[in-house]
C-alpha cells in the first residue's frame, strides 16, 4: 500500500488510490488493516480515492473491517438519521451553516478513536470537509491560555433543555424517561438538575487537552469554541439570550470551574483553527479515515445535494 500526499504543501491527508483496476477498497481493508492502521497513526488523516464506494452498506462494510468496534452515535450532539447499522448522516445543518473544526465528541469524556466519512453525493458548490492537525492547535494557542484552562479545571458544557429548540434531551442522551436520564448521567459524571421554571439543565466538565495513547502526542481536545454562545449567529444569540437570558442558553461553554470563558480567548482559539486548516473538494466516493484524537474536521456551506456518511469506531477515555 503506497501513501501520496494530495497536496505538496500539507502533510494532510495521506492518499490511498488502489494499485490496480481490480483491489476494491472493501478487499484491501481486510487484506491490509495492520498496515491502514499504522498508517492512519503516521499521518493522522487517509484520503482514499479512486475506490469503488458506492453504497451506505459497502461503507459500513469497509469501516467494519477495519475495526470490529463500531459505535452508535451516543450523548448526541447534532442531528443525524442512522441508516443501515452504524452508519449515520453527517450533521444535518441547513446548507449555509458553517460548522467549526472540532474533534468528535470532545466535550465528552469519553469519545471515538476512528472516524470515517463517506462522500456519497457531492455538492454543487462548496460543502468541503476541512481537517486540520489538533496537535499544531494546541501549538498555536499561547501557553498563557493553555494554563488557565489547566486550572480553571478544563471545560464545562451546559446544556439547557427547551421545547422545541436544539436537541431534546431524550434523543440527545438515548433515554426515555427522567429515571434513564438520570441514570445515564450518573453513569458519565453529569450533572443533573432542573431550574426554578421546572427547566431541565445538564453540566459536564471534560479534558482541554489529551494524550494520544499511540504518539504521546498531546492535542487539543475538546469543543469549547463550538458550545459557547459566540458560535451562534448575532441575531439568534440576542433572541436567545433575551428570551431564556445567559445561563438559560440551550447550550454554553465555561471553563471547568464554571466561570465565563473571555470572547477574546475563543477568539484565539478559532484562529488557530483557521490557521492550521487544510481544505481539498470531495471526489464522489472517497472515503476519508481520521484519527479523531490526532485530526480536527468540520464542514464549509454548500449548495446543492450533498450526502456525506459517517461512521465511529473503539470508544477511548483518559480516566
Amino acid at each position: 500500500m503506497r501513501v501520496s500526499k494530495l497536496d505538496c504543501l500539507e502533510s494532510l491527508p495521506g492518499v490511498v488510490a488502489p494499485p490496480d483496476a481490480s483491489l476494491d477498497l472493501l478487499a484491501m481493508a481486510r487484506t491490509e488493516k495492520g498496515e491502514i492502521r499504522r498508517a492512519l497513526r503516521d499521518h493522522g488523516a487517509l484520503l482514499f480515492r479512486g475506490f469503488d464506494v458506492r453504497t451506505p452498506a459497502q461503507f459500513g462494510e469497509i469501516c467494519s473491517a477495519l475495526s470490529d468496534l463500531l459505535l452508535d452515535y451516543t450523548e448526541r450532539s447534532t442531528p443525524r438519521t442512522q441508516l443501515e447499522g452504524k452508519v449515520y448522516t453527517s450533521t444535518e445543518y441547513p446548507p449555509h451553516a458553517h460548522i467549526p473544526l472540532h474533534c468528535e465528541m470532545a466535550y465528552a469524556t469519553k469519545w471515538p478513536r476512528i472516524l470515517w466519512l463517506y462522500s456519497h453525493v457531492v455538492a454543487e458548490q462548496g460543502g468541503e470537509t476541512p481537517i486540520c492537525d489538533a496537535r499544531r492547535v494546541h501549538e498555536l494557542i499561547s501557553p498563557a491560555t493553555r494554563q488557565r484552562f489547566a486550572e480553571k479545571n478544563g471545560v464545562m458544557y451546559v446544556r439547557n433543555f427547551h421545547r422545541g429548540i436544539d436537541l431534546p434531551w431524550q434523543e440527545v442522551y438515548g433515554v426515555a424517561t427522567e429515571a434513564e436520564l438520570e441514570s445515564y448521567c450518573a453513569a458519565h459524571r453529569i450533572a443533573v438538575e432542573r431550574s426554578d421554571g421546572g427547566r431541565l439543565r445538564t453540566r459536564a466538565v471534560a479534558q482541554v487537552v489529551a494524550q494520544h495513547p499511540e504518539t504521546g502526542d498531546v492535542v487539543w481536545f475538546n469543543q469549547a469554541h463550538l458550545f459557547h454562545v459566540t458560535s451562534l449567529e448575532p441575531s439568534i444569540r440576542h433572541s436567545l439570550v433575551a428570551k431564556f437570558g445567559e445561563e438559560g442558553m440551550p447550550r454554553n461553554a465555561y471553563y471547568g470551574d464554571g466561570t465565563s470563558i473571555e470572547d477574546a480567548v475563543i477568539e484565539e482559539i478559532r484562529d488557530a483553527y483557521a490557521k492550521a486548516e487544510v481544505l481539498f473538494p470531495w471526489k464522489r466516493g472517497d472515503v476519508l479515515m481520521l484519527d479523531n484524537m490526532l485530526v480536527s474536521h468540520g464542514r464549509r456551506p454548500f449548495k446543492g445535494e450533498r450526502r456525506t456518511l459517517v461512521a465511529m469506531a473503539e470508544e477511548y477515555s483518559l480516566k
